[in-house]
This record gives C-alpha cells, structure tokens and sequence, in this order.
C-alpha cells in the first residue's frame, strides 16, 4: 500500500521512479560508439599495442601472431567499453582465467514436438547460440541478451571500421606488405 505524503503524491511512486532511472543511466547506449572520440582512442590504443606486439616479436608464426593481434584487439574494445557492459568484463577477465581443458559435448537426440513447442524450442536454441557468440552472455534474459548483443555489434562495428582505415593508411604509405599470392593457392 503506497503511503501517501502531505503534497498528494505516493512515495512509492517516487522510489519505483528513482529505481527505474537508475538502471536506465547504468546501460551503456550504444549509440556511444558511433562518435568519432571513440574512434579515435581505439585507434590510437590499437596502433601502440600493433607496435609493441612487433617489436616484441619479430619471428613469430603467422598463426600464433594473429591470435595475438586477435586477442589484443579484442581486449582494447573491451578496455574501450570501460566494463560497462557484460561482454567486455567477460573479454577482460577471459584473459586472465584461461580455460587448459574443455570437455566434449554430449550428442542430445530431441523427439518430435508439437508446432507451438517447436517455436518457442527454436527462439531458445537462437536464443542460445546468441549468447554464445557474445561474450559473457550464456545466462541472460532475452531483453538483456538482445541489448548486450546490440551493444557488442556496435562496438565490432567500431572496430573493423578503424582496422579497416588502418590497413588503407598502411598499404598506402607501404608499410604493410602483402602475404604471397602462391601461399594460398590450393
């Protein structure tokens, strides 16, 4: 029962009003990766971190260098996102807890279900994949997952669009030296 105050309004009205700012000033909007600040410091974080990953290793495998520049890149989107959202906490502690052993998944035999079973069975399977594909997101609720993965694609979008600059720069100024056409030839 709400208790009324002597002005005529309800305090719990206030309180559930003050609670639902609150969390709505929390998340983080994805428009803010859109702003060319924002770019501009992911660039420029990136570019060091290239520099020092070369520097430190001249002879590394192919491979194992472009896991490393993978993993870096990754970690100075999450670092960009200040850890607001899940998906950058997870990529930032990822990096620490390193899984050594992962077991097999079992086969799941599913019988035949009735149509409207199936649907909601098909949107959970989505549902699933989704919040696998974006970090830290396994056990999320639809609406939650949905704007984490909002969020995540934006900043993935920030991403390639400053790699994508940066290789023009490169192979313009030609730093950047093309792999052997004959390598991947079959």
């Amino acid at each position: 029962m709400p208790i009324i105050i002597s002005d005529g309004s309800s305090s719990s009205n206030d309180v559930e009003r003050n609670r639902k700012m609150s969390k709505t000033a929390l998340r983080p909007s994805p428009k803010k990766w859109h702003t060319d600040r924002e770019q501009n410091i992911y660039s420029s974080k990136l570019i060091e971190t290239l520099r020092r990953i070369r520097r430190s290793s001249p002879k590394a495998e192919d491979l194992r260098r472009s896991r490393v520049v993978r993993e870096a890149a990754d970690r100075i989107l999450a670092v960009a996102g200040r850890g607001r959202t899940r998906w950058s906490r997870a990529i930032l502690f990822s990096r620490n807890l390193k899984i050594k052993h992962s077991r097999p998944r079992k086969a799941v035999y599913f019988p035949a279900q009735p149509k409207k079973r199936r649907r909601s069975q098909v949107l959970k399977c989505k549902a699933g994949v989704l919040g696998r594909l974006v970090p830290g997101c396994r056990k999320l609720s639809f609406p939650t997952l949905l704007e984490e993965a909002s969020d995540y694609i934006a900043a993935l979008q920030m991403q390639v669009r400053a790699m994508a600059s940066l290789t023009a720069i490169l192979s313009a100024s030609g730093g950047f030296s093309s792999p052997d056409p004959d390598r991947f030839a079959p």
